[in-house]
């Protein structure tokens, strides 16, 4: 009777993914004590161990926890959705999201051809700002030319969004008094406007439970538009290969197929609420570590050598996102 080989795990990956852990580990550390951005925390963190980036024992796990983790953890924010939360919404509510997204992304994309940068520095920026913040970042990215600039780019698109939605977090709800909304107009535009989940949660519950229940889930319909928008771009830059022209990668991503089967089981009810919670949860925490992974990688003076348009990028499609969804709201009080 033959044997079965043994099961041999490479260990080369296992400094730089620890060495990441760390710093994710520190950042969440802070965040939590100073109720801060825990990923714009773990990149800045990551950033400051830039020195280590090649460093022979860690450069493999750090590009390792920077690709494979990232992905992995992609996968798993489809267990935070489910159809039924989209239903409960409404029609209205609904169309204003699904419009302010489509016109985001595109307007990222024409800012792209005004700046002259990429078209695929639009669609980032767009998709970033239009979706869910740092995260939506991370998953576009994952689908683009892996281009020298694009890392760095990647990068100085989380710093801007999560930037600006800790900035809409404290300024929105302020308009919101201003122009008298009622609960379902607030819970509209605090989350069809703001980047990142937990700032809309913060931003809702300043007013009260109600909008910011409603905030929820208006942001868990832009973060459920992530599936369509991936697997459109991953179509369009199919042919792109990699830095060196490498192989085509597959016509649907493995993490994508992931994260829609999460999203199908937990529609069904297949995955139980404790459950979900873990994976979301989990999710959150392996792209706390993959973006520290792409802050040892990157400098400040490599942000800075990408210029001053991505920012100009950043801050004209959020202010576009909260005109349309306003606009939106406005008219159907």
């Amino acid at each position: 009777m033959s044997r079965l080989p043994p099961l041999r795990l490479d260990p080369a990956p296992l400094p730089g993914v620890l060495t990441a852990i760390t710093i994710a580990l520190a950042a969440s550390f802070l965040a939590e004590r100073y109720d801060g951005p825990q990923l714009l925390f773990a990149l800045l963190f990551g950033m400051a161990f830039n020195f280590a980036a090649e460093g022979p024992r860690v450069k493999t796990g750090i590009d390792f926890a920077s690709k494979k983790i990232l992905r992995f953890g992609v996968a798993l924010l489809g267990a935070r959705i489910g159809m039924e939360q989209i239903v409960a919404l409404g029609a209205a509510p609904a169309a204003i999201v699904v419009v302010a997204v489509s016109g985001t992304i595109l307007f990222g994309w024409l800012l792209s051809r005004v700046l002259r940068r990429q078209a695929a520095d639009g669609l980032l920026t767009g998709g970033a700002v239009a979706i869910c913040g740092a995260s939506a970042a991370l998953a576009i990215s994952a689908v683009l030319p892996q281009g020298k600039d694009q890392q760095r780019f990647t990068l100085l698109t989380v710093v801007g969004v999560t930037t600006l939605s800790t900035v809409a977090m404290v300024l929105y709800p302020l308009i919101v008094e201003s122009l008298g909304l009622d609960a379902r107009g607030a819970a509209v535009f605090l989350g069809g406007s703001i980047h990142d989940v937990a700032q809309v949660v913060g931003a809702g519950f300043m007013i009260s439970p109600e909008v910011g229940d409603g905030a929820t889930l208006v942001k868990l319909l832009r973060v459920a538009m992530l599936v369509p928008v991936v697997l459109i771009f991953a179509q369009v830059y199919r042919g792109a290969g990699g830095v060196d022209g490498a192989a085509r990668p597959p016509l649907l991503p493995g993490f994508l197929v992931a994260f829609i089967a999460l999203v199908v089981l937990n529609s069904v009810g297949v995955v139980p609420k404790a459950v979900a919670t873990g994976l979301g949860d989990l999710s959150r925490w392996c792209l706390v570590v993959a973006i520290a992974a792409l802050g040892v990688k990157t400098s400040f003076r490599q942000l800075a050598e990408l210029g001053w348009q991505p920012v100009v990028m950043i801050v004209g499609e959020t202010l576009f996102i909260a005109a349309v969804v306003l606009g939106g709201v406005l008219l159907l009080r």
